[in-house]
């Protein structure tokens, strides 16, 4: 058996491989199978040179084109993909995580930011084994203490067999699909590795990754992640694989949970596992005494940013097992192991990038991309730049040293450079240059005061995509199955170029798609034709008219009762619909006159047939006026506000002194409640909101 570092011999994919392959179609089934069986073992032999000795002997593209010929021959040949490097690429989705049990116990680490308190953890040490008649050597292996996902990993005969989270400790999710996928997660163990062996390990996402990760999401209009670490987790906890599979994951080994074979230290398991192809850091360092061991924590935390994954402290273990098993354990955690933690990072940070995301509606709004920062309690990894002129006032540039404050507790936003890069650590360090084009599509930006815009529409891929999200979203059209992957995937794919193609969309379209069946593929279509007939006020809200929002949308429906008398509206006339005042109405006219829009309704109408606006089922709540605020259990708001217009009353979206009812459920917003106390208005919960229409007779 080959030896880890060792690259297999007679194998002619692991030492300058010649990857210009010939067709598969001239291969007989036992060469594909021979060939297979050769590239699976040199591929493995690459992995582990890349993902855990960090020393490559071929480059990218060649990795890609042994993987991609091995893709090949197993589709072909229809060969088992079981224990293949192939199935990375991630399988079926699954329809939720399972539970299993831990083969031991995954405890917690007692843990202080106090040097005090490990000097007391030092001391408990020594007067314990003491107790013991202990005479050996008290040593202590110290190593960085991962902000990641504690994961168990299991292989049986040196095959992974199941991964899961460590869960309360005693059992976990079963996340062996989406661990599958992790490169430096080893199919098969190396060497001469024990039949039986349950590792320990954290599965982090190596920081420029993230970064990169962050950016497409704040590009396409998504909230990036907090931090490295809720990236990591909320990629694990994926139900499909191929998702998980497309974002980069890594894992630090640490620890054996069970095993056949037996340590005598852990600097000695350190030296084991990369044998067996198993990841471990290179930040270990065994020390004399708790001395050093503080020492190398003080260390470890003026390097931490140059280190390209997330920690939050150091880990101190005896390094003695003899030592560890005397010592044992709490119910939680282990008496031989101790969590020096760093400072929380407060206020200060620096800028790993300046993205210009495309708005909805064209705007282009600057965002400075951080090192996560925790400011006001709440961990941030992005801030607002606001636009350009806010960039030349700050003078900011990618890699310079900033402040951030959250803007009214909410937003965060950079509100002085500390310390300008002035381009020595940063490849596009200085001053930021806003661009003169839409970094998306290329048009030529405009300029409207300190604000700019790309005036190419839905010619602008952020701009399609962001108003088909709108158009399916729960404001809109409420079209399930339709999230923001999936439509940037059909875009990707040439089948959206504007809203109305969603209604040309077929079976054989969507199933000739990575990650849909025939099951999500008619859902989708029957979800879209069940929009084909949409009430008037919903298909005013999903076409994404600025300033108008579900409440305004249903009070032109009612105005107007029709589409093409809403569309046909003066200013002077939506004026008379409540909430709407000159700049508004200019708006909404501005909107109906763009040459573009006219063509994206026309396209929309020949599929779409908006309904006038129901009639009132009653005058329950005649002359009545609702707000409501915050998010109901028994509706959505808009179903509420349906509700009370239906029967006769009417909904406004804020308050003001002909407000009777302010309706307050979950998370509510502060102005409004403010107003109602101004304004003297009744505030009822939703409880009572229900127990008045009952009062009212209005049946439910």
């Amino acid at each position: 058996m080959t030896t880890a570092g060792q690259a297999p011999t007679d194998n002619p994919y692991t030492e300058d491989p010649d990857t210009d392959f010939p067709p598969v179609a001239e291969l007989t089934e036992d060469e594909a199978r021979q060939q297979a069986k050769q590239l699976r073992e040199a591929i493995r032999y690459h992995d582990h040179r890349y993902y855990v000795e960090a020393d490559p002997v071929i480059s990218d593209r060649t990795y890609d084109a042994l993987f991609a010929r091995l893709e090949e021959l197993e589709a072909v040949f229809s060969l088992d993909r079981e224990g293949s490097p192939t199935r990375r690429v991630g399988g079926e989705p699954i329809d939720e995580l399972g539970t299993v049990e831990h083969v031991a116990p995954m405890r917690s680490l007692d843990q202080s930011g106090d040097s005090e308190d490990v000097r007391g953890f030092d001391r408990r040490v020594r007067e314990d084994l003491a107790g013991t008649g202990y005479d050996g050597p008290i040593e202590y292996l110290c190593e960085p203490k991962f902000d990641g996902l504690s994961i168990e990993v299991v292989y049986e005969d040196g095959t992974f067999e199941r991964a899961a989270t460590r869960g309360d400790g005693r059992q976990g999710d079963d996340v062996t699909a989406q661990v599958r996928t992790i490169p430096s997660v080893p199919q098969q163990l190396r060497g001469s590795h024990p039949e039986v062996l349950a590792v320990r390990g954290e599965v982090y996402m190596p920081r420029g990754a993230f970064q990169q990760l962050n950016r497409d999401r704040v590009e396409r209009g998504e909230d990036p992640f907090a931090n490295p670490r809720n990236a990591a987790a909320g990629t694990l906890r994926q139900l499909d694989p191929s998702v998980v599979a497309k974002r980069p994951l890594a894992v630090y080994f640490f620890s054996v949970l069970d095993t056949s074979v037996t340590f005598e230290t852990s600097t000695e398991l350190y030296e084991r596992l990369p044998s067996w192809g198993l990841r471990v850091t290179d930040q270990a360092e065994l020390v004399a005494d708790i001395g050093d061991a503080i020492s190398y924590r003080d260390r470890l935390l003026d390097r931490r940013d140059d280190l390209d994954y997330e920690i939050d402290g150091t880990v101190i273990t005896v390094n003695d097992r003899e030592a560890c098993d005397l010592l044992g354990h709490t119910a939680r955690a282990p008496r031989f192991a101790f969590a020096y933690k760093f400072p929380a990072r407060s206020g200060e940070t620096t800028v790993r990038d300046i993205v210009v995301q495309v708005g909805r509606t064209g705007r282009l709004t600057p965002v400075g991309l951080l090192d996560p920062v925790e400011v006001g309690g709440v961990m941030v990894s992005r801030a607002s730049l606001h636009n350009p002129e806010e960039i030349a006032r700050l003078g900011v540039g990618v890699g310079d040293e900033v402040r951030v404050k959250r803007a009214g507790d909410v937003i965060p936003d950079v509100v002085e450079v500390l310390d300008s890069s002035d381009g020595d650590d940063a490849a596009n360090g200085g001053h930021f240059e806003f661009p003169d084009t839409c970094p998306a599509c290329g048009a030529p930006i405009e300029r409207d005061g300190p604000l700019a815009f790309c005036p190419a529409g839905l010619a602008c891929p952020p701009q399609l995509e962001r108003a088909i999200e709108h158009y399916a979203s729960r404001e809109g059209l409420d079209i399930e199955g339709l999230g923001a992957e999936r439509i940037a995937q059909l875009i990707d794919a040439g089948l959206l170029e504007e809203p109305a193609d969603l209604y040309e969309l077929t079976a054989e379209d969507l199933t000739a798609l990575d990650g849909w069946g025939e099951t999500s593929a008619g859902n989708l279509l029957e979800e879209l034709e069940a929009t084909r007939e949409p009430p008037l006020a919903a298909f005013l809200t999903a076409l994404g008219i600025p300033e108008i929002g579900p409440t305004t949308a249903r009070s032109l429906a009612q105005q107007f009762d029709t589409f093409d008398a809403v569309r046909s509206a003066s200013g002077k006339q939506l004026q008379t619909v409540p909430d709407i005042g000159p700049r508004v109405a200019a708006s909404i006219r501005e909107f109906f006159e763009s040459t573009i829009t006219r063509e994206t309704i026309d396209q929309l109408l020949a599929h779409v047939d908006p309904q006038p606006a129901e009639s009132t089922s009653g005058d329950a709540l005649d002359g009545e006026t609702f707000v409501f605020t915050g998010s109901l259990e028994r509706f959505t708001r808009a179903e509420a506000q349906d509700t009370v217009e239906a029967h006769g009353g009417s909904t406004t979206g804020s308050v003001s002194g002909n407000t009777d009812f302010l309706v307050v459920g979950e998370d509510p917003g502060r102005r409004k409640r403010n107003a109602a106390e101004e304004y003297g208005v009744d505030t009822i919960d939703e409880g009572e909101f229900l127990n008045l229409l009952a009062k009212r007779g209005v049946d439910l």
